[in-house]
């Protein structure tokens, strides 16, 4: 207690004392016992009151000894399996050592994608992750003096790597090299990229990373089979100096559905581990074919212009019919282009009106505008105008779809005898018309979507000089024919949105990273998040078979398949009270990353420990590691003091005495008959 609080207390008992001496002694001339028992009331109230005020405390210091901390990191991917009798020794030695009992705060970890308290290990991680693991520990441990003992073999799978993450890491680490240290001559596929989807009959890139390790010049073939049937076959060569290649191949998707692409490279004579010598991925192969027929009454370069853009993709075809046609004709087609229609095109209105089919309507001076006017109802043209050439305007902000890549500056007009034209359902305007340098109001092209169709009109003819004009500026045809292309995409999809929407792969390379996410959306299509989603999994195989809700994960659901043993699974994902199912299929293959490796990668390991000013250690060097560490100064116990502040009084029994000291006054005096 402070020599303040002292003083503070004892002029608290004399102020105490000569109030109550003046109001019991001094103003009245009583005496005896009862004033004396009065006297000591008042006194003990009063004191009290002046004892809350001061509230009197003492303090006292307390010594620790502050340990640091040592973590131990053990690594429990399968890749780690082999090591199993030797890391158990070495984890028993440091927890049994009594000089690191003495000097240090032992935390023992195990981590394979993330960091766990180690509890049992069981070489089970598919993945490993250094950096993770190194990270979190610095995350709980960076306040305190702590080192960390690192029992790896040094292959990460997942993460940032871990060589240079010591730069800045501000902990020690002492790598302890597990595994075989050899290195075996060897040639592996690294990585396989491929695109999700291919077009039927169109050619899709494929692009492989292969490495060599070795000192000697090999050879080795790689053969890429889809669906066990080879493909592709090339001859490469490695050295010391070259020791990697990138090898892009181009192939042919010759049928449609999910397709497994092997990537195949043959072994080396003395190699050890073949299991990184192949590689499979999956890729879905569409059928895009569209069929447009194109109808007129005339022959005309705008015909052959239109036929050559549309059939620059060789999943278009286009069939030129002149009119009148029957129902026959329509069967199986995806869009109607009608050049210049005429009274003569009556039957294929009548069927495009009664089959909501995608038409593309170009009109020019040979348009029959009475009979058009009629014969729909989305446009009206005034007609009898004079012939009038008309430059085309590019609508740069054209939402359906992206027009930046094209440009009509300096296209010739084409020929129009269009007057007023009236669109009477929602549009939007891709090409506005010039005549003369003025720009009208009226559009030269449009495009109407309706709810379940879609439908185009060009007010005008010559486009056959659009795209001679096109080969004038470019010496080729590419831009007309995408604009084209574009324009026939737009008007043949017209899939409506589906409210159930499933996302997966068709091949997962082992179960840690096999997921399924679904979309669900309510009929004004927004995200119904009260649903519930039911996903039945089936191995005709293996016999499982099992149903399992959906888990709401944000905006979306999701199943995790993880726990899935490899096979092939058929699903059904359904859409529980309502009438909305889908279904699929996709492969788990039996893949473990961690298997590619063989020899432990020391140089990571010690790059780590020279950059975090550690130390790296083979398992035979345990005890050397064990008396580096507790000899290091940098690990000696910090001896801390506490100062502890204590208050002297407790306020409610100090109140309480106060309250029954007034209490028992007042009683007595009024006992007795004073005021």
């Amino acid at each position: 207690m402070q020599i303040q609080t002292v003083f503070l207390l004892i002029f608290a008992a004399i102020v105490a004392f000569g109030i109550v001496f003046f109001q019991y002694y001094f103003k009245t001339k009583r005496r005896g016992l009862l004033s004396v028992v009065l006297f000591f009331l008042r006194f003990l109230a009063i004191f009290g009151l002046f004892l809350l005020l001061i509230n009197p405390k003492f303090s006292k210091k307390e010594l620790s000894l502050e340990k640091p901390n040592l973590v131990i990191l053990v690594d429990n991917s399968t890749s780690m399996g082999t090591t199993r009798k030797e890391l158990l020794e070495n984890l028993r030695s440091f927890g049994d050592d009594p000089e690191i009992k003495a000097r240090f705060n032992l935390k023992e970890y195990l981590f394979g994608s993330s960091l766990d308290i180690l509890d049992s290990i069981s070489f089970e991680a598919k993945n490993t992750n250094i950096a993770q693991a190194l990270s979190a520990v610095k995350e709980i441990y960076s306040r305190s003096n702590t080192a960390i003992v690192l029992l790896t073999d040094g292959n990460q799978t997942l993460g940032n790597d871990y060589e240079y993450y010591g730069n800045n890491f501000g902990i020690p680490v002492y790598p302890v090299v597990m595994g075989d240290t050899i290195r075996y001559e060897d040639i592996r596929i690294d990585q396989v990229n491929v695109n999700r989807y291919a077009f039927l009959k169109n050619k899709f890139p494929l692009e492989v990373f292969v490495s060599y390790e070795g000192t000697l010049p090999v050879e080795s073939t790689l053969s890429i089979l889809i669906d066990g049937k080879s493909v592709y076959r090339e001859r490469l060569a490695f050295s010391t100096t070259q020791n990697s290649k990138v090898i892009n191949a181009v192939i042919e998707a010759g049928s449609v559905g999910a397709k497994t692409i092997q990537v195949v490279l043959s072994a080396l004579q003395n190699e050890k581990n073949t299991a990184n010598n192949q590689k499979k991925v999956a890729i879905e192969v569409i059928d895009e074919k569209t069929k447009v027929l194109l109808i007129s009454d005339m022959l005309h370069p705008d015909i052959g212009a239109l036929t050559k853009a549309i059939q620059s993709n060789e999943q278009r075809t286009v069939l030129v019919k002149k009119p009148p046609l029957g129902p026959s004709d329509f069967e199986d087609v995806d869009l109607v282009i009608l050049y210049q229609p005429n009274a003569k095109f009556k039957t294929a209105y009548d069927f495009l009106t009664k089959n909501k089919t995608n038409v593309l309507t170009i009109a020019g001076t040979q348009s029959d505008w009475r009979f058009l006017n009629r014969a729909q109802a989305s446009w009206q043209v005034d007609g009898n105008y004079p012939v009038q050439e008309v430059l085309p305007i590019l609508n740069v902000a054209f939402p359906k779809f992206d027009v930046s890549g094209f440009n009509f500056d300096g296209y010739p007009p084409l020929d129009s005898d269009a007057g007023g034209i009236q669109i009477k359902v929602p549009y939007e305007t891709l090409l506005n018309m010039q005549i003369k340098g003025v720009e009208m109001p009226d559009p030269l092209m449009v495009l109407m979507n309706e709810e379940t169709t879609r439908e185009a009109v060009l007010f005008g003819e010559g486009i056959w000089k659009w795209r001679m004009q096109n080969y004038r500026d470019n010496q080729d045809f590419r831009n007309f024919d995408d604009f084209f292309g574009k324009l026939v995409l737009y008007l043949t999809t017209t899939k409506s949105k589906s409210r159930l929407q499933v996302d997966y792969k068709s091949l997962y390379e082992g179960s840690t990273d096999a997921k399924i996410s679904v979309s669900y959306f309510d009929e004004g299509f927004q995200f119904d998040q009260n649903a519930t989603i039911l996903l039945k999994l089936n191995n005709s195989e293996s016999g499982y078979s099992n149903e399992i809700p959906m888990l709401l994960k944000g905006n979306y659901y999701e199943m995790d398949l993880s726990g899935l043993s490899p096979g092939t699974y058929d699903f059904t994902v359904t859409v529980q009270n309502e009438n909305r199912t889908t279904s699929g299929n996709f492969t788990i293959l039996d893949f473990d990353v961690e298997q590619q490796f063989l020899s432990s990668d020391y140089k990571k390991l010690n790059a780590l420990a020279t950059e975090t000013s550690g130390g790296l250690f083979f398992p035979s060097q345990t005890d050397s590691l064990i008396k580096n560490i507790t000899n290091d100064p940098r690990y000696l116990p910090i001896q801390s003091s506490q100062e502890i502040v204590v208050s002297l009084i407790d306020f409610r029994i100090i109140l309480g005495f106060i309250v029954a000291a007034l209490a028992l006054e007042w009683f007595i005096r009024k006992f007795i008959g004073l005021t």
